[in-house]
């Protein structure tokens, strides 16, 4: 039984009146792995929706998202302004399993046009953010001596810099093995270049990692630090 038939066979035996289904996620790809589990999304009428549960069906893991057509929309909507909506592009992307009444139909045009559009415009403020965080991590970086300290600096250290690109770029946003494959159209060689710059400063060669650091910076705007000030919410009586 070929992947889309089984995933077909899940949905039907769980949620024999489901209106419609989707598998989607790297399984569908050439990145899949021994390791990749099956993301299905599955549109009910109702309860027990709106719920997600990790199960193995055979000897596939799986990640099930169980929607109403209310729920999936406000789930994504959210997620679309934190510029990173997983269950967008499950259905974007993925393959329709079964529509028993268009519902899978509607649901992936309006996730394919909803990716298409982007995610909102970069904010001056999220971006200035997202620009002082990195200018404060490059500072404890230089100045870092221990070295489980230093491990966990860079780490965050290559994670903000590919988050900080693709908001320069008013790119979607991913996580993990996400935030590189986001960043493969906008800067194709930038997750390389972190990866061999961030080994050499855990070798304790420093230089190119912050080299790098700089130059995501610079794209962006530059560092910031002196002059950044933020207000917090403020009570009201």
């Amino acid at each position: 039984m070929d992947l889309i038939d089984l995933a077909r066979a899940l949905v039907l035996e769980r949620h024999p009146d489901a209106r419609a289904a989707f598998l989607g996620g790297s399984v569908l790809t050439s990145r899949r792995t021994d390791r990749s589990d099956l993301d299905v999304v599955v549109l009910l009428d109702g309860p027990p929706a709106p719920y997600r549960e990790s199960l193995r069906y055979g000897t596939w893991p799986v990640e099930l998202f169980v929607h109403t057509e209310d729920s999936w929309h406000s789930f994504v909507t959210p997620e679309i302004v934190r510029r990173n909506s997983p269950l967008l592009w499950m259905c974007a992307e993925g393959a329709l399993l079964l529509d028993a009444d268009g519902t899978g139909d509607r649901i992936a045009d309006t996730a394919k046009r909803l990716v298409t559009a982007g995610p909102p415009p970069v904010t001056d403020t999220a971006l200035e953010d997202a620009r002082y965080a990195l200018t404060d991590l490059l500072d404890d970086f230089a100045a870092c001596t221990d070295a489980g300290e230093r491990l966990f600096v860079v780490a965050e250290l290559v994670r903000r810099s590919g988050e900080l690109a693709l908001l320069t770029h008013g790119a979607w946003a991913g996580g993990g093995k996400w935030l590189a494959r986001r960043l493969e159209p906008v800067a194709p060689d930038l997750a390389a270049r972190l990866d061999e710059a961030a080994q050499a400063a855990l070798r304790g060669a420093p230089a190119g990692l912050t080299s790098l650091v700089t130059e995501v910076l610079d794209a962006a705007g530059g560092p910031v630090w002196e002059g950044y000030r933020r207000s917090g919410p403020r009570r009201t009586a």
